[in-house]
């Protein structure tokens, strides 16, 4: 996990801007990365998802050459339990690409950010269940009303809404997982990638044994636009070390419903998939959740949903 910002950092205006600026570019970054993936529609999602680790590898490796990271990455190899978190999440972090891969290549981006929306609120739910975090009222309302959207909808809609719970509950599994060990994002997902690349590539080889492989086949345009799959992902977790380092984590933690509300706005407003009444009463409940989730506790006494 990334290090809190320092009071003088968070104090220093330009440090501040920049860290703002770095945010918007993050969380902007993933709420558009549909439109990227919706390029890349008509090639299956195993192998969209097992060129992105590639090209996140060969990514990967820039930076932490650039930024000099070698000593904090060969600490952490050697470190036995740290290996070990850090292959549950490199597991936890390919199924969730690959289900977001798949969501945005069929058609269920609403779904995807559904489940982005919920993630937050789980989250807290399993920092209170297995870290013994502290829940104020607040959280266990939020975490209600989300619990009551999700449910409408099962009920409503006759399924279980698979993507937006499986999105949710590997990313925030997999955040509990890397709050418990000691790395820096940079050097936790450079490890994550060299953990998932080589069966990646191996995969690409076979593909291209195969005959049926997309990369190299299909022209330079289309390579082009697989190998931006790698900047795709790394650049933005760059940015997040940046911003989390020089603005405040409540600020940080608003900040990120800019992706899926990116998402909700190209799912509904761009690519035309269908948002019932159903579905309106559902996110309504899970709005209304992040929304105590991220209110001041002075404004929430106020208005009696405050304390412990």
């Amino acid at each position: 996990m990334s290090a809190p910002p320092s009071p003088r950092l968070a104090a220093d205006p330009a440090a501040a801007r920049v860290g703002v600026i770095a945010g918007l570019l993050t969380f902007g970054t993933w709420g558009l990365l549909p439109l990227y993936l919706k390029q890349l529609a008509d090639i299956p999602p195993p192998e969209v998802l097992a060129n992105r680790v590639v090209w996140s590898v060969v990514m990967m490796a820039i930076f932490i050459v650039l930024l000099r990271e070698w000593k904090p990455l060969l600490a952490a190899m050697r470190n036995r339990r740290i290996m070990l978190t850090l292959i549950a999440t490199a597991s936890l972090i390919t199924v969730n690409w690959l289900i977001y891969i798949f969501a945005v290549s069929s058609g269920h981006i609403l779904q995807a950010s559904l489940g982005y929306f919920i993630n937050p609120l789980i989250s807290v739910l399993f920092g209170f269940v297995f870290l013994r975090e502290t829940m104020a009222r607040q959280h266990w309302i939020a975490v209600g009303l989300a619990a009551l959207g999700v449910g409408f909808l099962i009920v409503r809609l006759g399924e279980i809404p698979v993507v937006s719970l499986g999105l949710a509950l590997t990313f925030a599994t997999y955040g509990l997982l890397r709050k418990t060990i000691p790395v820096t994002g940079i050097t936790g997902m450079t490890i994550e990638s060299l953990l998932i690349g080589p069966l990646a590539l191996a995969y690409l080889l076979w593909l291209d044994h195969q005959g049926v492989g997309h990369f190299g086949n299909d022209g330079a345009l289309r390579d082009g636009l697989l190998i931006l799959g790698g900047p795709l992902t790394a650049i933005p977790l760059v940015l997040f070390g940046i911003a989390v380092r020089r603005v405040r984590l409540s600020t940080i933690g608003l900040m990120q419903y800019i992706a899926p509300s990116g998402q909700f706005l190209l799912a509904t407003q761009l690519y035309d998939e269908p948002f019932t009444a159903t579905h309106a009463w559902a996110f309504s409940c899970i709005w209304m959740g992040l929304a105590i989730y991220s209110a001041p506790r002075s404004w929430l006494r106020r208005i009696g949903l405050g304390g412990a």
